[in-house]
């Protein structure tokens, strides 16, 4: 009974320290207050990212309009270049 006891009494000072020696290691409190820290930082720089969206969308836009009427011009069979598609015949 005695060995018994003593035996589960060392596998429980065992788990204790591993336990410990991993909270040592990881830190998971650490960790917590890590991954809050950075949600704050990117629920204020959502206003900031959602600029630089727009910016690039509107870049984007820019030079998707700029691409059609280059192609507007050098094409004979836009509507508006018709006049000089019937000249040529």
């Amino acid at each position: 009974m005695q060995q018994r006891i003593q035996h589960s009494l060392k596998r429980l000072v065992n788990f204790l320290a591993f336990a410990r020696n991993y909270i040592k290691k990881r830190n998971p409190i650490k960790g917590l207050v890590n991954g809050f820290v950075a949600m704050l930082k990117d629920m204020f720089s959502v206003t900031k990212k959602k600029k630089i969206a727009q910016y690039r969308l509107s870049y984007q836009m820019y030079k998707f309009k700029q691409m059609e009427s280059l192609i507007a011009e050098n094409n004979d069979h836009v509507f508006l270049k018709g006049r000089k598609f019937n000249e040529m015949r």
